[in-house]
């Protein structure tokens, strides 16, 4: 039980709930082994010696024990209910932690839908085990204890009929609770990949319409339902072929009880009361151990999610701070990679190898290539969204590994392919870098980036609820916002990923000029789809199979590079005289 020990490490926060459920706990067991021998009093005492007064005298204290271990029952479930909801609340708080540290490359691995199961179900099952069930399997001991004793104290005979029915009972219990771990992890499991699928689904629901494959996703969502359903019918079958079984047992025991007291009563060698007491100590034993059996699976499932849990908090960071990272001061924008070679998390070949160049401050370098080049994996390198497998990428002379994430990163705006917004208002989503930036700031960025165009047409502006990522917006409008998000920061190295790729022609030569201002004093590198941004480049990366096979400026490699004039004349065609002509237009 390594997860559930460790799980046991949220608890210390909360001991003195803890302590108190516990607390309360042990008054209610005392309450509950006190209650036998009044009613044996109230037969013995009172019924049978035709005593009234002695009868509503037990009877009040009856009511009185009854009071005091409602009382204490509820402040064990509230302090106990306290308490697991703490520990969930820690948890909940250490994966998300965890998550936001995790590398790229974890995540390019991950399924969204199986994280989220741990982040919740997987969550509250260690919270009802570790905050509760171990309370109770305290109790349960304590209780089982308890009674022994007093049953042994009151009848040794008929104590020893009773336990001939507890091996066959712990036999199955055993056998119920080592069929139910893996049962556990699978049924989570199954739960999980059901998440995947709904995760993708809804992510995609446009394409789904799109693509009329609504029957598809709901057969394949059915499969996984499915299978998630055979599983906890797995489960249900144990519970329901152990407990049964169990109690048969147990019943068996109390006849023989009954059998055996009820004949020494008749003999007079005990008293009613007794035998009434004792046949509801044998309730108050097996009540313990019934509760072992469902804590038994409690915990068996518990164990199964903080072992997912723990998974992912010991998950690698790939890339992390070194042991005394500096800050990386106020950067000049020099960037420089020096015999770079990079390759995936389980690949065998190099993504990009032996990579060689030096873009100055004030640059706009331009990454071109086929898809699959390795065009984005050198751009990620820069801020360290992985670390290279040989070589080193430095700024201004600093090796990136060397710094601090939080420093290297503050200095960079990126503008990534695949744009992201966050539910909330335009002017969150531009200032999400930022977010003490003043209006004045975002309407500064949103103008440069082209976004007043369309805010003016927004009901309220920059206060407009834009939806989950970005919903409101087209295409090009958002990739608009995440250009204005990324000039907020007023980094020194700018990152343009493909970041036109939505936005029609003469929008792109408004950005384009627009950004022309924006680049002075900062380093630009952009993966560009469009040839005015290559004509106009400082420098040009040019990028076959992972290899820079030619760097320079346009006219240089369009003189020497054959591969560069058939690179231009595939991937853009007629583009140049288009925007020629729309340039011509918009003067």
């Amino acid at each position: 039980m390594k997860g559930i020990r460790r799980a046991l490490q949220y608890l210390r926060k909360y001991s003195l709930s803890a302590l108190g459920a516990f607390l309360s706990l042990l008054v209610v067991n005392a309450a509950n082994l006190y209650t036998p021998q009044l009613l044996r009093q109230v037969i013995d005492d009172g019924i049978t010696s035709m005593n009234m007064g002695r009868i509503w005298a037990l009877a009040g204290l009856l009511v009185a024990v009854a009071a005091l271990r409602g009382v204490f029952n509820f402040l064990q479930g509230y302090l106990s209910e306290v308490t697991s909801q703490g520990i969930a609340y820690e948890l909940r708080n250490a994966i998300f932690d965890r998550l936001q540290r995790l590398s790229f490359s974890y995540h390019d691995q991950s399924q969204t839908g199986k994280l989220m199961t741990r982040m919740t179900s997987d969550v509250e099952l260690v919270r009802m085990f570790v905050g509760n069930g171990l309370l109770q399997l305290v109790s349960a001991v304590l209780l089982l204890v308890g009674t022994l004793v007093i049953l042994f104290s009151m009848n040794a005979l008929l104590t020893g009929i009773f336990l001939l029915m507890i091996p066959p009972i712990l036999v199955v219990f055993f056998l119920f609770v080592r069929g139910i771990m893996p049962l556990s992890k699978s049924v989570q499991q199954k739960l999980g990949e059901l998440n995947a699928v709904l995760q993708e689904n809804l992510a995609g629901i446009r394409v789904v319409k799109a693509f009329a494959r609504e029957d598809y996703e709901q057969q394949r969502f059915g499969v996984r339902n499915s299978e998630y359903l055979g599983e906890n019918l797995k489960l249900i079958r144990l519970f329901s072929s152990s407990f049964p079984l169990i109690f048969f047992i147990a019943n068996l025991g109390v006849v023989g009880v009954v059998w055996v007291g009820g004949g020494q009563v008749i003999r007079e060698m005990m008293s009613l009361g007794e035998l009434v007491a004792f046949v509801g100590y044998q309730g108050f034993f097996l009540m313990p151990v019934f509760m072992l059996g469902f804590i038994g699976s409690a915990m068996s499932r518990a164990e199964a999610s903080a072992q997912r849990l723990f998974e992912v908090m010991d998950a690698e960071l790939e890339v992390k701070n070194k042991p005394g990272a500096q800050a990386l001061a106020a950067i000049q924008g020099k960037v420089s990679f020096e015999g770079v070679s990079f390759r995936y998390a389980g690949s065998e070949q190099d993504v990009i190898s032996d990579i060689s160049f030096e873009a100055q401050p004030n640059q706009t370098v331009a990454i071109l290539g086929r898809t699959g080049s390795g065009k984005s994996t050198i751009i990620n390198l820069i801020p360290r969204f992985y670390d290279v497998t040989q070589g080193r990428v430095c700024i201004d002379g600093v090796d990136v590994r060397e710094v601090t994430l939080e420093s290297l990163r503050s200095q960079i705006g990126i503008v990534l392919q695949e744009t992201t917004l966050f539910s909330g208002t335009l002017r969150e989503n531009i200032a999400y870098g930022r977010p003490e930036a003043s209006l004045e700031e975002v309407e500064e960025a949103a103008r440069a980036a082209q976004v007043e165009d369309f805010v003016r047409e927004l009901p309220e502006g920059y206060d407009t609820l834009i939806g989950e990522r970005g919903v409101g917006l087209s295409g090009g409008q958002k990739q608009r916002v995440a250009i204005a998000r990324a000039l907020l920061v007023n980094p020194r190295i700018l990152i343009m990923d493909d970041s036109t790729s939505s936005v029609d022609s003469e929008t792109e030569y408004k950005i384009q000029r627009a950004l022309e201002q924006l680049r002075q004093g900062r380093t630009t590198f952009v993966i560009a789809q469009r040839i005015s941004t290559v004509r106009n480049a400082d420098l040009i990366l040019l990028l076959d199979q992972g290899q820079l096979i030619a760097q320079g400026t346009h006219k240089e490699l369009m003189d020497c590079c054959e591969i560069y004039a058939e690179l231009l004349a595939t991937q853009f065609g007629d583009q140049a005289e288009l925007e020629a002509a729309l340039e011509e237009a918009v003067r």
